[in-house]
């Protein structure tokens, strides 16, 4: 998939209209269409990177930002201090769909574990 193909870049660059909750230059974040649970967010880098496997050391200050992205977002959505879950999911067998990294936010429920 490339990056003209890939509908998260289209949601990124608003080619798509998408619910967003959160962006700024690096990240964004919007309501998931089909949620599983009552907070369901997808946090997105504007970055396309098809997955984990295809992080690079250049990465890893955008990795920690949507992390410290994703702590915030948890505590405006009010998710934060009853426990929420971050989840990425890598290739095929890890259940990524969409091949543009991607974090799901899940809370405003008990969540069961293991998820798979």
């Amino acid at each position: 998939m490339t990056k003209s193909d890939c509908i998260f870049c289209k949601i990124g660059a608003k080619e798509i209209p998408s619910s967003i909750i959160y962006e700024d230059e690096q990240v964004m974040a919007f309501k998931d269409i089909n949620p599983s649970a009552p907070v369901h967010i997808l946090i997105i880098p504007k970055k396309h990177i098809a997955s984990f496997n295809d992080v690079t050391e250049d990465d890893e200050k955008l990795l920690g930002h949507i992390q410290f992205i994703a702590s915030r977002l948890a505590a405006d959505m009010g998710v934060a201090e009853q426990g929420y879950r971050l989840v990425s999911n890598c290739g095929k067998w890890g259940g990524q769909d969409v091949l543009h990294l991607h974090y799901h936010l899940l809370g405003g429920r008990e969540l069961n574990w293991p998820p798979g």
